[in-house]
C-alpha cells in the first residue's frame, strides 16, 4: 500500500536533556526539541496485518490536523514545530473513518463491512493512569499518526476496542460517502467535547461561551456549545474564511481580534457580567488568556485546548476574586466521549459537515498539508481510497 510518511533526523537541541526513556524507546516527549530536517512524501509501506484482536480498515477519509501542519512547518533551525510525543518514521494521519475489511481471529465486536471511526490515543489499560480512569494520560501511550502508523494511507490495523461504529451517522445523512466524511470529524470533535464537558465540567444552558480560534477544534467547540444551549456564543478568529464558518456552525458574534479588544467586547455583550465559559482553541494563550481574564464571569471557566510550547502570564488575583478556574485538556478517550459525539450527530443536534472545505487524493496529501498552513480552511480531508 501507499502512505504519507514523515521521516526526520534525531538531533536534540543543545539545551534539551534527552531522558533515558527517550533513548530507550526512540520516542521524543518534546518533538520540536529533537526532530530535525523533516521529509514528507507519499511512498510504499508494508500492508498491515491484523493482530488477534485487531481489524484492518480501508481508510475512507482522514482529516488534516494542526499537528500535521506543525510537522510540515519548521523553525529557523529546521526542527518540527509539533511539541508533543513523536517517533519517526511513521505514516501521519489520525482523524479518520474506515470500512472493516479484515478481522483478527479474536475480534468479537465488529464484522467485515462495518463503518467505524477510531480513537487516536492508543492507551494500554494497564498503567496506573489508565486503571484510575485517565486513559488520555496513559504512561505507555502510543498515538496513531505520531508514534505508530496513521491513516493517510490505504489501510490501517487497529485494536477493535478503539473503534466506534458510525451507523447512526450513515442513517442521519443517508449517504455513505458523506457519512465517512462526517465520521472522520469525530476525533477532533471529541477533543473539544472532552475539554468542554469532561475536563471543564460544561456550562449551564443559557451561559455565555467564548471561543478563541476557529480552526476545526474551535469550530467543533462552537457546534457543541450551540447544541448544549449556550445563551451567547462569541468567537474570535483572524481568518475571514473561518469567521464565516464559525457563523455557519452556530456563533452569534464573530470578530477579528486584531480589530477589537476581545475582553472589552465580551464585557459589552454580557452587559458587564462577563462570559461564563471560555475556550482557548487558537494555540496562542499568551494572547488570548489575558483577554479571557478581563471578561470572566463570577465562577467563570477557561478551558485550554490549543497546544503552545510556551509559558503564559496569568494574574491569579483575577481567578480568586472571580471564583474562576482554568482547566487543561488533552485527548478524547474514555468518559463516553466518542459515543456521545456520534449520538449527537446521529440525532441531528450537531452537524459540522459545513466545515469540510477541501478534499484531496492520497497522492496529493503533501499538497493538502501545505494548503492547511494558510490557516484559512475548516477541515481538509484526504480520501485515500476514493
Amino acid at each position: 500500500m501507499k502512505g504519507l510518511v514523515l521521516d526526520a533526523v534525531w538531533d536534540p537541541k543543545p539545551d534539551y536533556q534527552v531522558s533515558e526513556w527517550e533513548k530507550e524507546t526512540g520516542k521524543a516527549i518534546t518533538g520540536n526539541s529533537i526532530w530535525r530536517h523533516p521529509k514528507l512524501e507519499v511512498r510504499d509501506w508494508p500492508d498491515p496485518k491484523p493482530g488477534p484482536k485487531e481489524v484492518v480498515l480501508e481508510i475512507q477519509a482522514c482529516g488534516v490536523c494542526g499537528s500535521d501542519m506543525h510537522f510540515y512547518e519548521t523553525d529557523e533551525d529546521d526542527y518540527i514545530l509539533y511539541p508533543g510525543l513523536t517517533r519517526f518514521p511513521t505514516i501521519l494521519g489520525h482523524e479518520f473513518s474506515g470500512k472493516v475489511v479484515e478481522l483478527g481471529p479474536e475480534v468479537e465486536t465488529l464484522k467485515v463491512g462495518d463503518m467505524v471511526t477510531v480513537e487516536e490515543m492508543i492507551w494500554c489499560g494497564r498503567c496506573i493512569p489508565c486503571r484510575n480512569g485517565y486513559p488520555n494520560h496513559c504512561t505507555n501511550l502510543e498515538e496513531i499518526g505520531f508514534t505508530i502508523p496513521g491513516a493517510f494511507a490505504n489501510y490501517i490495523a487497529v485494536d477493535e476496542k478503539f473503534c466506534w461504529k458510525i451507523d447512526g451517522i450513515a442513517e442521519r445523512f443517508g449517504d455513505e460517502e458523506k457519512a465517512y466524511e462526517v465520521g472522520a470529524l469525530s476525533e477532533p470533535t471529541s477533543v473539544a467535547y472532552n475539554a468542554m464537558f469532561e475536563r471543564g465540567g460544561g456550562f449551564r444552558p443559557g451561559h455565555y461561551v467564548s471561543v478563541f480560534g476557529t480552526g476545526p477544534i474551535g469550530l467543533a467547540a462552537i457546534g457543541l456549545a450551540k447544541a448544549a444551549g449556550a445563551g451567547i456564543i462569541a468567537a474570535f478568529e483572524i481568518s475571514p474564511q473561518r469567521r464565516e464558518l464559525a457563523k455557519a456552525v452556530g456563533a452569534d458574534y464573530v470578530y477579528d481580534p486584531r480589530e477589537v479588544n476581545p475582553g472589552e467586547v465580551l464585557m459589552e455583550l454580557s452587559k458587564g457580567e462577563g462570559f461564563n465559559f471560555h475556550v482557548e482553541a487558537a494555540g496562542a494563550p499568551h494572547l488570548t488568556v489575558p483577554e479571557m481574564e478581563k471578561a470572566l464571569a463570577i465562577n467563570g471557566k477557561i478551558v485550554q485546548i490549543g497546544r503552545a510550547a510556551k509559558r503564559v502570564p496569568m494574574y491569579l488575583e483575577a481567578l480568586q476574586v472571580r471564583r474562576s478556574q482554568v482547566f487543561g485538556a488533552q485527548g478524547h478517550s474514555g468518559h463516553e466521549t466518542f459515543p456521545n459525539v456520534i449520538r449527537m450527530v446521529a440525532a441531528g443536534r450537531l452537524d459540522l459537515s459545513p466545515i469540510i472545505t477541501a478534499r484531496y487524493k492520497l497522492d496529493e496529501a503533501v499538497d493538502a498539508i501545505a494548503r492547511s498552513t494558510s490557516r484559512t480552511d475548516g477541515k481538509i480531508l484526504v480520501k485515500p481510497n476514493w
